[in-house]
């Protein structure tokens, strides 16, 4: 009897004694002062003991904290110095010549989200998925993607060198490519064009390059020409579609969906600053089935229009799983003309399932192989495909898009099914924006 009291209290006071020691090192790990404190006192050590320490200030070994601090958090939070900030202010008030990439971090390297068409990038045939090793020579380990985008960017007409891995082949090759403006028309028809035909079975197709600030007007003019045509069902391509703005998102998904439906939601720590993004609206609402395309370069904005249309059931989601960035960064202005670009929020879908490293896994997985991807990629950017020689143009002409093919074939079965469709429109009453992106 005594014996096994005195082990029942042993127990206890074993895990006792754990949950007690646990608790102990979270406060210590939480203590602001003590860890101020430890920091103070390796700041002093470095600045005084450091081999070279006459040549360091404060404000150097105080940046420094900072920078590694914020890079440990995720590939997208950073700080950045007055000259970087300043950069980051002019990227939003003036046009720059570049090379038409959208990149960001899987792991240690700077990877590829896609390349923007008609883009110098896009006619060097880098592709999604492809990491940027070298720029100019300099290796891209461990700097900032505001860093690597400031090295790419520059006069429209000079050149730059860019270093570009492709895992898929283990091949590394170099890009000498002269930067440009980027203007790109962000809505095209199957051919890279803007003239949107119908196929035989009245389906259209529309493919969206990315989310600018024209796009929901050059959305609104393809639809037109399709409807004025009685098309019965609509393939909405997004594949290698790098993202954009978020309002233009949110408007892309209105063309589909009942007014007021919640598209997608942003969400912090703060529970009060959750917002919301619900259509609202004017004029006509495509009704015909759809299908949407996706691979591992639709990221962020496409992402947002792929999982509400999937959750909504409003579209079957046909491709492979997406590239997954879903988070907003916020940018916080200091005192010194510095500033913080810090993760606040992520993007839930309507359903609230989270982007952000997971991506939109599609209702029908088609794989295609690398080489095919790569013929397909040279179809779909006017101009490439003739630039090759014969042979080449031979070998990746011939190349089916198994996914649009699926695409269609489903669209084919859905409108065969159901023989419905005698109006693509709907008209809905006037609804204004519930909410837009700054």
């Amino acid at each position: 009897m005594y014996s096994v009291l005195l082990t029942a209290l042993g127990v206890n006071l074993f895990f006792g004694a754990q949950v007690y020691l646990r608790s102990a090192e979270v406060a210590e790990k939480n203590d602001i002062y003590g860890n101020l404190r430890l920091f103070s006192l390796v700041l002093e050590r470095v600045r005084n003991d450091y081999v070279d320490g006459e040549n360091l200030t404060y404000q150097d070994l105080i940046y420094g904290a900072l920078k590694g601090m914020l890079s440990t958090l995720d590939p997208h939070s950073e700080f950045m110095e007055a000259d970087q900030y300043d950069d980051l202010r002019k990227d939003t008030e003036a046009k720059f010549g570049g090379v038409g990439i959208q990149v960001g971090r899987r792991g240690d390297y700077l990877t590829v989200i896609a390349p923007m068409d008609d883009s110098p990038a896009s006619r060097a045939g880098i592709m999604s998925g492809d990491r940027i090793v070298k720029i100019d020579g300099r290796s891209t380990v461990g700097i900032s993607l505001t860093e690597a985008v400031k090295r790419m960017r520059g006069a429209p007409g000079s050149e730059v060198i860019l270093t570009v891995s492709r895992p898929s082949t283990g091949a590394t090759k170099d890009h000498t490519l002269v930067r440009a403006d980027i203007a790109v028309e962000t809505v095209k028809d199957m051919h890279g064009k803007r003239e949107f035909s119908l196929d035989h079975d009245k389906l259209g197709y529309v493919r969206l390059t990315q989310f600018g600030e024209g796009t929901e007007d050059e959305l609104d003019r393809a639809l037109k020409k399709l409807h004025d045509q009685e098309m019965r069902g609509l393939v909405l391509d997004l594949r290698d579609n790098p993202g954009g703005l978020l309002d233009q998102a949110a408007r892309v998904c209105e063309r589909f969906v009942q007014p007021r439906q919640l598209v997608v939601t942003t969400e912090g720590r703060d529970p009060a600053e959750r917002r919301e993004y619900r259509a609202g609206r004017r004029g006509e609402r495509t009704t015909v089935p759809m299908v949407v395309l996706v691979n591992g370069g639709s990221a962020s904005a496409s992402e947002i229009v792929a999982g509400c249309l999937q959750d909504l059931k409003r579209a079957v989601v046909v491709g492979e799983k997406t590239f997954g960035k879903g988070s907003v960064q916020s940018i916080i202005p200091l005192q010194d003309g510095a500033a913080l670009r810090l993760t606040t929020a992520k993007y839930y879908t309507p359903s609230h399932k989270v982007i952000h490293e997971k991506g939109i896994e599609p209702d029908i997985v088609v794989r295609v192989p690398i080489e095919d991807a790569e013929a397909l990629y040279l179809q779909r950017t006017p101009g490439l495909i003739e630039s090759l020689d014969p042979q080449r143009q031979e070998q990746f002409s011939g190349v089916r898009d198994l996914q649009l093919e699926r695409a269609l074939d489903l669209l084919k079965g859905i409108t065969l099914y159901t023989r419905q469709v005698p109006d693509s429109r709907q008209k809905t009453d006037p609804e204004p924006m519930a909410a837009k992106a700054d």
